[in-house]
């Protein structure tokens, strides 16, 4: 499948569906009425998505690596939070592990696409150093 915006990226998929639980788990009674780490929890999430498809629209491996490294810090600091909104009993057990499990493949995902484009740029720059 050719991407051809961010919107095609699994990633940025995925990321989107987590975004969305984020925002229901801070519906919670007890959490929603903590408004600073509500917001934050939010902001963070929905920063990972930004940065993806921000990152797509520089049009430049190099730019789009450094976003992807500010989606993968903000999605370290959603899971930091969810230890947060843990203690504080605002989520569940069940909660905490299904959204810190999703945290972390989409921490894996960032990173190994992260790879590619290294991976798809050194690949890239040879096959133009062969044909010179």
């Amino acid at each position: 499948m050719q991407v051809k915006s961010f919107e095609d990226l699994q990633v940025w998929q995925d990321v989107r569906v987590f975004v969305n639980s984020i925002y229901e788990l801070t519906g919670h009674e007890k959490f929603k009425k903590d408004y600073s780490l509500k917001d934050q929890i939010q902001r963070a999430a929905v920063s990972i998505m930004n940065n993806i498809s921000e990152g797509f629209e520089r049009d430049n491996n190099k730019e789009f690596i450094n976003f992807l490294s500010y989606s993968k810090g903000s999605a370290g600091e959603v899971r930091s939070m969810l230890y947060v909104a843990l203690d504080l009993s605002y989520i569940s057990k069940e909660e905490f592990d299904k959204c810190y499990l999703n945290a972390v493949k989409i921490i894996k995902q960032i990173a190994n696409f992260k790879k590619y484009l290294r991976n798809y740029s050194v690949k890239k720059i040879n096959n133009n150093r062969s044909l010179l």
